[in-house]
């Protein structure tokens, strides 16, 4: 239930009821990897309305460091493409035998359907924030940009999109391709747009690549 917009401007807390926390824990289920999408063209506003989510983010020092390109071009999803098919060829060489022909059968991209197709970059070099918490350990300002990104894919799931995150590329030619100013480091390429299908369990699961672990150890000291 959205929160009435004068408890939000008096900044009183909401109750999250067992119904909400129910439905939260449906949407962190649902929230898969997605591959495969309908050619379904996805509303602009739609996407402007998700991509806000960025800005509630929490970033070390509030340095927000997350800068998002739009990729839409014939000629720069190309580059992406070509990007990934060779990455993807060299990971494939790695592996051998059963499991060769197990990964050679995967869809690890859905950048040929995608209709929204998102850069998310890290600015190394931002002034904002003014180094707080990074001067130790710098590696908080990529970290920061994951963490928006994953608010970005549970609020796009709820509106019903699905994301698939694209890691088989070459960071450093993508980010030369697409010309992104120095200091800018490539965190996420995101896949966006209508899921084919729908479903809880993980597609690398599927296809039994990997089970996934329903149980965590917590260490103590």
């Amino acid at each position: 239930m959205p929160l009435p917009s004068d408890r939000r401007t008096r900044g009183q807390p909401p109750e999250f009821d067992q119904e909400f926390r129910r439905t939260l824990d449906d949407l962190l289920r649902w929230r898969r990897d997605v591959r495969h999408f309908q050619a379904t063209p996805v509303d602009d506003a739609l996407i402007d309305r998700c991509l806000d989510s960025f800005a509630l983010a929490p970033s070390v020092g509030l340095s927000q460091p997350w800068r998002i390109m739009r990729v839409d071009s014939p000629a720069a999803r190309a580059e992406v493409l070509d990007n990934f098919q060779t990455a993807n060829a060299e990971a494939l060489a790695g592996y051998s035998g059963e499991r060769a022909r197990t990964y050679a059968g995967l869809k690890l991209s859905g950048m040929r359907e995608a209709p929204v197709q998102l850069a998310i970059f890290c600015d190394e070099a931002t002034r904002q924030g003014r180094g707080l918490g990074a001067k130790s350990m710098p590696e908080m300002r990529r970290y920061s940009v994951v963490a928006a990104i994953t608010q970005f894919w549970l609020v796009s799931r709820a509106e019903g999109l699905g994301v698939g995150w694209v890691s088989i590329l070459d960071p450093d030619r993508l980010c030369r391709d697409l010309s992104v100013p120095e200091g800018w480091v490539l965190v996420g390429y995101l896949c966006v747009g209508w899921p084919q299908a729908q479903t809880v369990t993980p597609e690398l699961e599927t296809v039994g690549w990997q089970t996934r672990q329903l149980s965590h150890q917590i260490l103590r000291r």
